[in-house]
């Protein structure tokens, strides 16, 4: 039995802000960012947006009257948490009219949790292939303004339901992990900025993908050629192409063009989001099905998370009948391109008017956010989630 990703749905607020603007602010050349960096565009995340409904407008995307039902399993896969004890997925159930007889919990291992999800969702299936069960990775990616890592935020969500005879990708019966206790990322308890030591973080990247693409190739008696495309955790686009570039050396020139011809089709949508934590591989995925012209039901995409801390892991997944979703490609062009562009300055502003975790109860005017779903506050230290009724255009 096939189990695998039927519907995908990706969101992202309705700002952004330009890389040469970025570089021009901070009197970086704009090819830093541009080539070095690999991003073109930054998503910028307002007060009214938190990890809970960025997964909730990604995860609407992927619920219909056909499978809404069938959910009984909801994973939520975040390191952007808002509570140390209530999961994130109990919200999401509660905005999204799922079922109370679902189980419903939150993941969290940096970047790998909607992996983690993944592979859990994918047993489940399996051993209820009657039912579904949705998968969400949301964050938004802070390390402050000014400092090394601001060229690397982001934020956004993706979202999965899990199904037996999935439209989307079947999933390889098992992968291939490596993990080590390793302080390459993290962000302390009371922090809404993470901490990372970067040149140290691309190097444990590069290792656990030269690690577990080899051992899964190995054991599964798979050479590159079975491979028509390798998707990567983009933290930003260009840490992929290291990533690819470690293996290109072992593959013919001619292969060596086709993965880095995919490559490129897969990193679209990043480079105009910028850093999702853990939706960031998945955003990967959405856009190469999307945006490559070569895919072929049948196809072999080879599929490489990783979570600082840290967490790898390589599968792979065949490309099934419906892969291709024109109306799917057309919804998120159209939200990218009606996203409002801000200065620099205006940018500053959103990003330091983020409510700090411990403060005290406050309410936040949602007139200006269009999504679904917003964050109107804090009230009795209970966050109030809305879900407008009003026409949304994201």
């Amino acid at each position: 039995m096939k189990v695998g990703i039927d519907k995908i749905g990706f969101y992202t607020p309705g700002y952004y802000i330009d890389m040469v603007d970025l570089a021009n602010a901070r009197n970086e050349d704009p090819n830093k960012y541009l080539i070095g960096i690999g991003q073109t565009q930054q998503a910028v995340i307002p007060p009214t947006q938190d990890s809970v409904t960025l997964a909730a407008n990604a995860a609407a995307q992927t619920i219909d009257q056909e499978n809404k039902d069938k959910i009984d399993l909801i994973i939520f896969g975040s390191e952007s948490g808002i509570d140390n004890s209530k999961s994130g997925a109990i919200y999401i159930q509660n905005l999204l009219g799922l079922s109370a007889h679902a189980r419903a919990f939150e993941i969290k291992q940096a970047c790998y949790g909607a992996t983690a999800g993944l592979q859990m969702a994918k047993d489940y299936v399996h051993l209820h292939p009657g039912k579904q069960a949705l998968v969400i990775g949301s964050d938004i990616a802070r390390y402050g303004i000014k400092t090394a890592g601001e060229v690397t935020q982001g934020g956004g969500a993706v979202a999965m339901t899990i199904a037996s005879n999935p439209d989307v990708m079947a999933l390889s019966d098992d992968s291939s992990v490596y993990s080590q206790d390793i302080m390459d990322f993290w962000r302390p308890v009371g922090k809404t900025e993470a901490l990372v030591d970067g040149h140290y973080s691309n190097d444990i990247y590069e290792k656990f993908f030269n690690e577990t693409i080899h051992d899964y190739l190995k054991h599964h008696d798979l050479s590159f050629d079975d491979l028509k495309a390798i998707v990567f955790h983009l933290p930003y686009t260009k840490m992929g192409l290291k990533g690819l570039r470690q293996i290109l050396p072992e593959v013919t020139v001619e292969k060596q063009k086709s993965l880095l011809d995919e490559f490129e089709a897969s990193r679209i949508y990043s480079k105009r989001v910028g850093n999702l934590y853990t939706g960031s591989l998945y955003l990967s995925l959405l856009s190469l099905l999307d945006n490559s012209s070569d895919l072929e039901v049948g196809d072999q995409i080879g599929v490489f998370s990783y979570g600082s801390g840290a967490q790898g892991e390589f599968y792979a997944g065949i490309l099934q009948d419906n892969f291709r979703n024109p109306k799917r490609k057309t919804l998120i062009n159209k939200m990218l391109d009606s996203r409002e562009k801000l200065s620099i300055k205006e940018y500053e502003t959103v990003f330091n008017s983020l409510p700090s975790i411990t403060a005290n109860d406050y309410e936040l005017s949602i007139d200006d956010d269009h999504a679904q779903f917003v964050f109107g506050g804090v009230k009795s230290n209970k966050r109030q989630y809305l879900k407008q009724e009003k026409n949304h255009s994201h």
